[in-house]
């Protein structure tokens, strides 16, 4: 094939590749690319900056690599240069630019961990709403102490309202991960964790598990939902009114490995259950302290 021909057929083909990508993503949400938050919206701002900076070595090397591809090709006469190996100057710039700029990153990753710990509570006038998490197999159950309600797969909070989120697991370890409103931060037996949270909009926000953790990690997923306070106290009152209890019998059965469980409202939450989980792990082999149901 003719070197014009086949120059040719290359540009289409990378172009075809190109436009099936921009096309694809088009129609396409990326979640941590939508952020709903100031946790989110920070993020957001630290994956563009490092892919920006990651460009100014990336563009470069592959510049480089199809430009030499090209010149030194079969058939082509390339002037012989054997003066530059060991160049001084090109060692200098290959050597200090990729050490600049891991220095400039180390920077913003010091900065950045310590403003988004996720331990570190919201700076807001409202006050925090406390929500606490717990993984199980293969399914996320939500306790809500002040409400006295729980759901199963299903999290409900107001819209501009810190939400403190205490995690654990009463299953293998796991990681709870709400891309759009922030990182995600694992769930481990025995510990509790934290993690603050705000969505500035009313939405729907898809949850998941960011840790495999068996063969139904796939469907360990749910549903995060922002909205105004009167939606949310009306909705609080509806969960209320369910006829699911959440007791030792009830949350035994729910603990047991189970896939693609459907949300599921309970109008009371035990008091002390989320410890009474943790210290399960904490104790002799086999105890488990009791639970004070009210």
């Amino acid at each position: 094939m003719n070197k014009k021909y086949r120059f040719v057929t290359a540009a289409l083909f990378s172009l075809g590749i190109l436009s099936f990508i921009g096309g694809y993503l088009r129609h396409y949400t990326v979640a941590v690319l939508d952020p709903k938050g100031p946790v989110g919206r920070q993020e957001y701002h630290l994956i563009i900056l490092t892919l920006l900076l990651s460009l100014i070595v990336v563009i470069p090397v592959f510049t480089l690599l199809f430009w030499f591809t090209w010149k030194y090709r079969e058939g082509n006469r390339a002037k012989y240069s054997p003066e530059l190996d060991g160049s001084r100057l090109a060692e200098t710039i290959w050597w200090l630019i990729p050490s600049a700029l891991i220095l400039v990153m180390s920077v913003i990753i010091w900065n950045s961990s310590h403003q988004l710990d996720p331990n570190k509570p919201l700076t807001s006038n409202i006050k925090p709403m406390n929500i606490q998490v717990i993984a199980l197999d293969w399914k996320w159950l939500f306790i809500y102490p002040e409400q006295r309600i729980a759901t199963v797969n299903f999290v409900q909070f107001p819209t501009n309202t810190p939400v403190n989120f205490e995690i654990t697991a009463d299953a293998p370890m796991n990681s709870f991960w709400i891309p759009q409103l922030g990182g995600q931060i694992y769930a481990m037996p025995g510990m509790s964790t934290q993690l603050h949270l705000l969505a500035n909009q009313p939405g729907r926000f898809r949850g998941s598990s960011a840790n495999i953790s068996g063969h139904g990690f796939a469907g360990m997923h749910f549903i995060a939902e922002s909205s105004s306070r009167a939606d949310f106290t009306q909705w609080v009152q509806t969960v209320k009114h369910s006829s699911n209890q959440l007791n030792s019998d009830t949350y035994d059965h729910l603990a047991q490995a189970s896939t693609d469980n459907p949300v599921t409202y309970y109008n009371s939450g035990p008091s002390g259950l989320y410890n009474s989980v943790i210290t399960r792990y904490n104790g002799p082999p086999g105890s488990m302290p009791g639970m004070r149901m009210q």
